[in-house]
């Protein structure tokens, strides 16, 4: 159903600020200024190869997380003209001290036609592992990372590849929220999220997954990026009402195939499904909340997310199946006892899409699954809820 949550019912990796709980995820957007380039330059205030250069990186400076971390996720936002592509890479340093090797984290390239985007297996060692987009630390915590960047492209007249934006979240998730938080608003607030299901695919495009349960990732991706006016044009979606004639929702099968990470076999790594938004000019992360309270100033600030979720059987009243292992969903508001409004891709069809479920409930699935995993996009220059170090 989706990429990382298969693994991460371990939790992920830590660090905080003054937060208010023992649960703190550190989050860093880098400065692109930052750090030592070898091959690159910046243009505009993104990451670019020098002319003439086919190959070149940029290595960000170390991030000491505020405490040990066990999981990290980095993120990005990048351009890949035609042919060219990025890679992102992670490396650690241990409590005693020693630096573990450099873990692809990802291979990413919007267009599909030359280059498949794709995460990269076997990668595990005495340090730790790389579970498709998360650096999992095999024993002892972490106490810092360093990201590097490679940008490529086929021959040196080919348009630069680009990134705008590199950023990560390391935690520890086991210390997250045990009890369910209390609530911040007064009254019902729900923003206007196109609903969208998952299951009116089921069978389409068996190369990218063959929909479905399979397509929960891109598809509240894209019930987020049409809430922000953005998507993929009716042209470049024209294929699937060529495959699939009076198709409901076919940017739904667009970005399933855009999102499709080609060494995992779907469509739900998380970083791939924040870049793919990027794509349409919108910026964002993948980040961690500690709690639906921090979900709450999200939703009041006009900005719903991408929560990834798992639960054993019969944990999430009103869900259209018994559990999932993983899954995405879209917080799109909140009643005014607490609950949040989720718009639910598993619905069987789109208008059943919005549900409300048991605050309690919910973030259970949430917290005890992924630590509070969410896609946080919106457009660039909007207005963030104040930070705790984890957005």
């Amino acid at each position: 159903m989706l990429a990382a949550l298969l693994m991460l019912v371990i939790p992920v990796a830590a660090q905080g600020a003054k937060a208010p709980s023992t649960y703190d995820p550190d989050f860093q957007t880098f400065a692109l200024a930052d750090g030592d380039r070898a091959g690159t330059v910046l243009s505009d205030g993104s990451l670019a190869l020098v002319s003439g250069q086919t190959s070149g990186t940029w290595t960000g400076p170390w991030r000491t997380t505020r405490s040990p971390f066990a999981q990290a996720v980095a993120s990005w936002i990048a351009d890949t003209p035609a042919g060219t592509w990025v890679q992102v890479e992670l490396r650690a340093r241990a409590a005693d001290g020693h630096f573990t090797k450099w873990y692809v984290l990802g291979q990413w390239a919007y267009d599909d036609a030359t280059f498949h985007r794709t995460s990269v297996g076997l990668q595990g060692d005495a340090d730790g592992t790389v579970a498709i987009d998360t650096f999992v630390a095999a024993k002892d915590p972490m106490t810092a990372y360093q990201l590097r960047l490679t940008l490529n492209r086929p021959t040196a007249g080919t348009p630069t590849p680009t990134v705008a934006r590199i950023s990560a979240i390391a935690s520890d998730p086991s210390k997250h929220l045990k009890t369910t938080s209390a609530k911040t608003l007064t009254e019902r607030v729900e923003l206007d999220v196109p609903e969208y299901s998952q299951e009116i695919h089921k069978g389409d495009y068996p190369e990218f997954d063959n929909g479905g349960e399979a397509w929960c990732s891109p598809t509240s991706t894209s019930m987020v990026v049409a809430y922000w006016k953005r998507g993929p044009t009716t042209d470049e979606y024209a294929y699937v009402l060529d495959d699939h004639p009076a198709h409901e929702d076919a940017w739904v099968d667009y970005a399933a195939r855009f999102t499709y990470d080609y060494h995992y076999q779907g469509a739900g790594n998380w970083p791939f499904n924040v870049a793919y938004a990027g794509h349409f000019e919108l910026t964002g992360a993948v980040t961690q909340l500690r709690s639906l309270a921090e979900a709450e100033q999200f939703v009041k600030a006009g900005i719903p997310l991408v929560a990834s979720i798992a639960f054993n059987s019969g944990k999430l009243d009103g869900f259209p199946f018994k559990s999932t292992n993983g899954h995405l969903v879209v917080i799109s508001g909140f009643e005014a006892n607490g609950d949040p409004i989720v718009n639910d891709p598993a619905a069987p069809t789109d208008d059943q899409v919005r549900r409300t479920y048991d605050r309690a409930q919910f973030e259970t699935a949430w917290q005890d699954a992924t630590g509070g995993i969410v896609y946080l996009i919106y457009p660039p220059g909007h207005t963030l809820p104040t930070s705790l170090g984890n957005w």
